[in-house]
Formats: structure tokens, sequence, C-alpha cells
């Protein structure tokens, strides 16, 4: 076969060259080639079945086949941008090594279901490996909490500090979150498991091609159901490209709060050397970039989606070659959680926790003040008359410069009398921590039961993922 493009017939002539430029696509689905390769595998047997290719011919090309996948592995394949996209010049290469009977592979099939393929198996392929990404970076969350369940800290509402919490429980708070990532992607997965090969160019293959043998061949648990909609449907991808804004949602959610952490004006934490930068100008700079970089590709990733989103909004029944628009932003997605998840996985695990800046910052921000309010109501008091004495002690205590620490016993008991002498055990910090022992809560006992409950679910989702 000639590097001429496969519908050439109906027309004559060359192409415009400005259309033919952004006509190919040769430069981003080329990266397809693998999946393509298991396509085409797949549907020689097919046909070879239905008795549309002989054995010899089968034999002929599957031989070829091997070739050709070889030299793509090795860098040996020139692309053409007059063959347009990775399908047309495998079938191209095909032709130069079986020969004539090398055309006989697109029988029955149209590039409309062959892309879609591809791009079904890529999905599912990346979405494992993003799962193995966020399993990896959660078994990390967790191993650290379980190193720091003795820091406490202030949490944080509003940026302003809150209650004391351990910094166990904030790392615990990014583990739950990476199991939600690997549920969403699990379920991107899941939607793009369905095969479209065997439906032509929209309306069903005119020949005996057996769907569910492809099925089988290739590892998908079910058929696309309608050729219009199996050909065109691109919502696999809205889900993948949705799983990974929420994975970088949460990925730079983290990244700010480490970023604001390991600066000076908190200092509670300090990244590694091998993740930190420094500063062209200034010497004495340490800077978080990793985190930055993370934070930062939430945009694009988010873009991706929108992108995808709008090409899909407006497209008739079945294929359009807007669809040529579908595989940069997976691309870009999955080259961001690839590069983005082991780097952020190193951060949490190298990070060097500064525990007496964490319990410093604990003091002179009224932060027992809560506590204070639970005592009163322990005592009887309703709880918004508790907040109410509680916020007159505050401010009082702000105008005087002074904390709870520094009240008296008469002065406690001059505000409420409940306020005995127990008021000064039940708000020192690790009691406060203490009394929140429920499920869900920063207890000690609380955090070791929610360590060893997510070590066991990610034992699990790794038994699960290597089935």
């Amino acid at each position: 076969m000639s590097a001429t493009p496969l519908w050439k017939g109906r027309l004559s002539g060359a192409l415009d060259a400005d259309f033919a430029a952004i006509n190919a696509s040769i430069d981003v689905d080329r990266r397809l080639w693998p999946q393509d390769v298991r396509t085409n595998r797949a549907y020689l047997k097919a046909l070879m079945r239905a008795g549309l290719v002989t054995a010899a011919e089968g034999a002929a090309i599957e031989r070829a086949l091997d070739a050709v996948a070889r030299d793509l592995a090795a860098g040996a394949v020139a692309f053409k941008g007059e063959l347009e996209d990775i399908h047309m010049q495998i079938e191209s290469e095909l032709a130069a090594r079986a020969g004539e009977c090398a055309g006989k592979i697109h029988t029955g099939r149209s590039r409309n279901d062959q892309v879609a393929t591809d791009l079904r198996l890529f999905a599912k392929e990346q979405a494992g490996r993003v799962i193995a990404e966020l399993i990896a970076l959660a078994r990390a969350l967790v191993a650290r909490a379980a190193e720091t369940r003795d820091v406490i800290m202030p949490a944080y509402t509003h940026l302003q500090r809150a209650q004391p919490v351990l910094l166990a429980h904030w790392f615990l708070a990014y583990a739950e979150m990476c199991l939600r990532d690997i549920a969403r992607f699990a379920f991107a997965r899941q939607q793009a498991d369905a095969l479209p090969l065997g439906l032509g160019a929209c309306t069903g293959a005119p020949f005996a091609i057996d769907r569910e043998f492809l099925a089988r061949e290739l590892g998908f648990a079910r058929l696309c159901r309608n050729s219009l909609d199996g050909v065109s449907d691109r919502d696999f991808i809205v889900d993948y490209l949705a799983a990974a804004a929420g994975l970088f949602t949460h990925l730079s959610r983290l990244a700010e709060d480490l970023i604001l952490w390991s600066s000076a004006e908190f200092a509670f934490v300090e990244l590694a050397e091998p993740l930190s930068t420094g500063s062209s100008m200034m010497p004495q700079k340490r800077n978080p970039d990793s985190l930055e970089l993370a934070r930062g590709k939430a945009g694009r990733v988010f873009g991706n989606l929108m992108a995808m989103l709008t090409v899909l909004k407006g497209l008739p029944l079945a294929y359009n070659r807007d669809l040529q628009e579908d595989k940069a932003p997976l691309f870009d997605s999955t080259d961001a959680a690839l590069g983005v998840l082991p780097v952020v996985r190193k951060v949490v695990a190298t990070l060097a926790v500064r525990k007496e800046r964490c319990a410093a910052a604990l003091d002179g921000g009224w932060i027992e003040a809560t506590a204070v309010a639970d005592y009163l109501t322990r005592k009887g008091v309703p709880f918004r008359d508790a907040h109410k004495t509680v916020g007159a002690i505050v401010r009082d205590l702000a105008a005087a410069g002074r904390t709870f620490a520094d009240l008296a016993p008469e002065e406690w008991r001059a505000y409420a009398p409940q306020l005995d002498a127990g008021v000064a055990r039940a708000i020192a910090m690790e009691a406060i921590i203490a009394a929140r022992d429920g499920i869900g809560g920063t207890a000690p006992s609380a955090v070791a039961r929610e360590i060893e409950r997510l070590g066991a679910e990610l034992a699990a989702l790794e038994a699960q993922e290597d089935k």
C-alpha cells in the first residue's frame, strides 16, 4: 500500500495543504500503537473464524503484525503525515510486509469502531495504572499517620485556628480522598469496559463477525449494544477526565496545605531537599516547587474535562471528525496524573515534621474555647448559653492579652459556677483530643482504628487489582 489515505476513491487530487495539516492526527494518536496492534490481532482472528481471511493469508498478516510491532517498539517506523493516523500507518506497514492480502484486515471494519476500541483499551489500562499509584499514595499517607500519632496541631477553619487535632488525622483525611479517587477511576474503567469493535462505521458489520469472541480476545466485559452509540460514545473519556479532575482537586488541596505549612510563618513541615528547589537570585530560598507544580497542573486537567464536554455537547449521531479532539485531553490528563502522583507520594513519605512548631501554634489563640463550652454542657448548661459564656471569656482575655491558662479558679467561677477545678484538666490538649473518640474523631484510639481499617481496605484493593 502506498502512502495514500484509505478513503481515496471517491475523491481525487491532493488535499489543501493547510487542511491536511489539521486533518492528520498521527502526531497525537501514534501513542495508541500498542492498542491498535492488539485490536488488529484480535480482528484478524475474527476474520479468519468468519472465513473472510484464509489460514495462509492470516499467517502472513500475523507475521507482518509481529514485525510492525517490533519496529514500532524500537522507534524504527517513519510516520507519514499523509496517512493521517496510527490506524492507516499500521495498515500501510502491514501491506509493505504482507502484500495485497493485508488489505483484507479492514473487511467490515471502520476507523470509527477501531479507534473507539483503541481508546477504550487505553483508558482501561491507564485507569489501572492511576489506581495503583493512588493506592501507593494512600499507603504512604497511612504510614505517616502511624508515625505522627503523638503530634498535636491546630485544625483550621477559614484558615483560622479552630480546635486541636492530631497530625495523623490530617494524613488520614487525604487517604480518604484517595479512596474516593480510586473509586472514580474504577468507575471510569468499568465504563470503558465495553467493546465497540465489529460495529463498522455506524450501522454494524455486514459480515458474520463474532463480537463476543472479540470481547474475550481483547478482555472486554461486555459489548456496546447499539452501533450508532458505540462508535460515537466518548462518555467513558468524560468519566475518566472527571476522575482526573477530582484527583487534582485533592492533590491541589494537599499541596496547598503543605506549601503553607512549609513557610516560615508556619514551619510545621520541611520538604526533603530532592523535592525542593532554590532561587536563581536569593541564596536563602528553599522553594516547594514540587507541590506548586502539582497544584498548577490542576488547571490543565480541569480544562481537559471542559474541552471534552464542549466537543461532545452538540454532535449529531453517529461519528463526527470532531472526535479527533478526544485524544489530547485524555493523554494529557493521564500524563499529569502518572507524573504527579509519584512526586506527591515521595513528598509525603520524606516530609520532616516539626513537632515543636505544631505544638507552639496551639498557644495563644484560645483554641480550647470549644472544650470550655463542652465542659459547661456536660454540667447541664444548654450549649447556646455555654457558647455565649465562653465567648465573653475570650473577649475579656483578648482585651487583656491573656489566655485560659492565666485564669485563676475564682475567675473561672465568676463567669459560671459550673466552671470548677475540673475545667483546667478538661481543656488540656491531650484531654480535648482524647474526648473525640467516636468514629471519625481525632482521638488516638479513633485514629488507631482508622489506620487499621484503611490498611485492610488498601490491602483488599491491591489484591483486587492484582487479579
